[in-house]
């Protein structure tokens, strides 16, 4: 294929108009242009990309197919020359931020960390909310880029996701507990316990799916939006919590140890990644966070 820019321009502007007429006048070009540059295009690919009629013109099946490939080309060229212009002549474009409550202190101070080493002039700055709230925020361009739970994200036709970390949930226990002695706890023999229920992001729903499989609600003696709480509570003996692997410690504040063990079974995991705003024109600070996440994870595959 030899397709040039000017001619995707050229197809996306009769895609919009539906007439050679109102995208000549558009493009402020003559119409005569317009025409070859559509036959040249289709000639090229091998399909029609319109119908035409009487009174314009009538975008195909083909068409509407290679409508978002063009529209993604163009968009990449745009995104290269407008990088050029703010690395030329412009100050670094700030960076907002949002981030869900159990992933801000257990994976973003990391990303920030290695990002502020990397481009010490962005302005960064940062919002803390529940998910629903970002997504929001990120649908409305008040955010740029979001790092949380995305396991159920609920608008992805407006919303980007890219996954960067898994988690698999494992049973904290105080340090002697009776279930300590196995090295993988059946699901049946926690029903029984009293839990110390965490109740950010998905952790209350997903603990409480997982059990109520078993026909029984589960037997929750404290409910926090606390991990450290958590954590005390655990290694006092209050209960046990089902809690991703992501947020494990051996120790409380206080300095008592927890214990957690394999949870058999087909359960759940808690999956953190990025997500952004499809389609939108990102700063340059933004695609360079994304970037630096997306090399990370690279780097951990190798």
């Amino acid at each position: 294929m030899s397709f040039t820019l000017r001619q995707l321009q050229y197809f996306i502007a009769v895609a919009e108009h539906g007439t050679i007429s109102g995208a000549a006048q558009n493009l402020s070009i003559s119409q005569s242009a317009v025409t070859e540059a559509i036959r040249d295009l289709e000639l090229d690919l091998g399909v029609a990309l319109f119908e035409r009629h009487r009174r314009g013109l009538n975008i195909t099946h083909q068409g509407h197919q290679f409508h978002r490939h063009a529209a993604r080309i163009l968009s990449g060229v745009q995104d290269a020359r407008r990088s050029f212009v703010e690395t030329a002549s412009a100050p670094p474009s700030p960076l907002a931020l949002g981030v869900t409550s159990m992933v801000a202190g257990y994976v973003l101070s990391e990303l920030l960390a290695r990002y502020r080493r990397a481009y010490p002039a962005v302005q960064v700055t940062a919002i803390e909310d529940n998910r629903d709230y970002l997504e929001h925020l990120l649908i409305g361009g008040e955010l740029d880029v979001a790092v949380m739970v995305i396991s159920d994200l609920q608008d992805r036709h407006a919303l980007q996701a890219e996954i960067f970390e898994t988690s698999s949930y494992r049973l904290w226990l105080p340090l002697g507990h009776r279930l300590a002695s196995a090295d993988v706890i059946q699901i049946e023999d926690i029903v029984t316990e009293p839990l110390i229920m965490l109740t950010v992001d998905e952790i209350e729903e997903n603990t409480g799916k997982l059990l109520s499989a078993l026909g029984t609600k589960p037997r929750v003696a404290f409910r926090t939006r606390s991990v450290e709480a958590v954590r005390s509570l655990v290694a006092t003996g209050a209960g046990v919590a089902v809690l991703p692997d992501l947020v494990y410690r051996p120790w409380s504040l206080e300095g008592d140890r927890i214990e957690n063990r394999i949870i058999s079974g087909n359960l759940p995991v808690v999956q953190v990644g990025m997500v952004w705003r499809r389609g939108s024109g990102l700063p340059q600070s933004a695609r360079d966070f994304i970037g630096l996440v997306q090399a990370q994870q690279n780097q951990r595959k190798f």
